[in-house]
């Protein structure tokens, strides 16, 4: 089985690093057509110019905001412009972590616009264009956090447990047009996002509770998506993969 993407067009959130990066440069590897968002302009501005010189634009980045609707409206409207995209990763998300009676409002606008708002106006348009080609794949990168939890994290808890929500509803609306939408829920993942808010103390302790006795690379997430989001997965739909080598089972 050797799966490829060639001539067909993935939407990635979030691809400037971690997860979604992974995920950019193996659909890229494979043979897709890219369209990628990230946050900082002057890093995107670099990336278009290297995706000119290095993979002739097969790549097109935008700098998108989750948390400003000037910003989202304004990439919407980008997205109008295509006739035709084939595979949406969800993948772009924050995290800030606080006691219930310590969390601020604001946290939890900015947590539920890039993590679960987001999703939803991105699927949205997104839909529109798959179903008119009668050909689709939806993944949204949620957590396991959005299964099972901890303390200081409700806002983050909430936004995964309610994208995996989002999934299951969306996936009876689009299945009969061939559009199959799903859930990836990562365990601990070894990414900069993970570090910041983990710390090596934590991250050792996990790596000692995991079954498979280390935390996830982006790799083994990506490889998930990739089958999720390729023809030959054609009848999983509205499913939440767990893929934490083992942690929500101990």
């Amino acid at each position: 089985m050797e799966i490829g993407f060639s001539n067909q067009i993935a939407l990635v959130t979030g691809a400037t690093r971690g997860i979604g990066k992974q995920i950019a440069d193996d659909l890229a590897r494979l043979g897709a057509n890219l369209i990628l968002t990230g946050t900082k302009k002057d890093q995107i501005e670099m990336l278009n110019e290297a995706s000119k010189e290095d993979d002739k634009g097969k790549r097109k980045y935008y700098c998108v905001d989750f948390t400003n609707a000037e910003s989202v409206e304004t990439f919407m409207k980008e997205l109008e412009n295509y006739d035709k995209i084939d595979i949406c990763i969800n993948n772009a998300g924050i995290n800030k972590i606080d006691y219930i009676d310590e969390t601020r409002t604001r946290d939890w606008d900015d947590i539920i616009s890039v993590n679960l708002k987001a999703p939803f106006l991105v699927i949205r348009e997104v839909s529109r264009i798959m179903k008119r080609n009668g050909y689709g794949r939806i993944i949204n990168i949620a957590s396991i956090l959005g299964v099972i939890s901890k303390e200081k994290r409700s806002i983050y808890s909430s936004s995964k447990h309610g994208i995996i929500g989002m999934t299951m509803a969306v996936s009876n609306e689009l299945a009969r047009y061939n559009v199959l939408v799903n859930a990836v829920s990562p365990g601990f993942v070894l990414t900069d996002l993970t570090k910041r808010i983990l710390g090596k103390k934590e991250m050792e302790a996990l790596e000692a509770q995991i079954p498979a006795q280390r935390l996830a690379g982006p790799a083994d997430i990506s490889n998930v998506v990739l089958f999720l989001a390729s023809t030959f997965n054609t009848y999983i739909t509205g499913q939440n993969i767990i893929v934490d080598g083992g942690y929500v089972n101990i």
